[in-house]
């Protein structure tokens, strides 16, 4: 572990997993496959986000929707210390369900940053009852039914798309992350020359062409170790040299080991 103390639990939700972190580490940029919310105690940070560098300090709530590219980095020399949910985009739909009364729809937490007293609070006990021992199930849905609530936005439709040529080369990248592909591959998949090809994938994706295939390698082996493959297998399967380049990949984007990820979800 880099940097700092993270814990990672379970919740009375299903869907629902309980991060809390005190570090000064500094993350590379990552995604998960999951809503974020979350509240920084102590300490501050800036991070890219879906829509620009924010800065975030005590009291603020902080979002990272599913596939959302973003980093962080702390302010100052003393790290910062958050509690954070993250919850799977299934659960995020059956509540939006019941809160819609059956509308549905596609939602998104539109603000990265979040500055309101009342809507921390609310986090708080969302929290406090998403991680008590005593199994406060009721308690627990209630909270998460107001917390959503009051946080998610329809999701905008004028969305940005990729071009075509940088969805086929992403598209290679998707659906094989561990075979080693060359940038003149991806060129030449998506119609470009290599240098045109960099400069519009990070545009179009948030990430180099490289860091798109780590992100889609740790992807896979983060289904593999919730599958219960030891690390070494789940390494090997989803393209990195060996287990201490994934736990490096890790530790680089999450703050956290392989190891310490498998413990807690198992």
């Amino acid at each position: 572990m880099s940097k700092g103390r993270f814990e990672i639990a379970n919740t009375a939700l299903f869907g629902v997993t309980a991060v809390m972190a005190d570090t000064r580490h500094s993350f590379l940029r990552h995604t998960h496959d999951a809503f974020g919310i979350g509240i920084i105690r102590r300490g501050a940070q800036k991070s890219l986000s879906g829509r620009g560098v924010v800065e975030a300090g005590p009291g603020d709530i902080i979002t990272v929707n599913p596939g959302e590219v973003h980093d962080g980095a702390p302010i100052g020399d003393h790290g910062r210390f958050w509690q954070m949910l993250y919850l799977l985009p299934e659960t995020i739909a059956a509540a939006t369900l019941e809160i819609t009364e059956g509308g549905g729809g596609m939602f998104e937490f539109e603000h990265p940053v979040i500055r309101d007293a009342r809507l921390a609070g609310r986090f708080r006990q969302f929290f406090a009852a998403a991680t008590a021992d005593d199994g406060a199930h009721l308690a627990c849905e209630t909270e998460f039914l107001a917390l959503v609530a009051s946080m998610l936005q329809p999701r905008a439709t004028a969305v940005a798309a990729k071009s075509a040529g940088i969805r086929r080369a992403a598209r290679l990248l998707d659906d094989d992350p561990a075979r080693p592909v060359t940038l003149g591959e991806l060129a030449q998949e998506a119609g470009l020359s290599k240098f045109q090809l960099l400069r519009a994938f990070v545009r179009q994706t948030g990430f180099t062409p490289h860091a798109y295939q780590i992100q889609r390698r740790i992807d896979v082996a983060r289904r593999l170790i919730g599958d219960s493959m030891p690390l070494a297998e789940a390494a090997a399967a989803s393209g990195f040299a060996d287990q201490s380049h994934m736990t490096r990949a890790f530790v680089q984007r999450y703050g956290v080991t392989p190891g310490a990820y498998a413990a807690a979800l198992h």
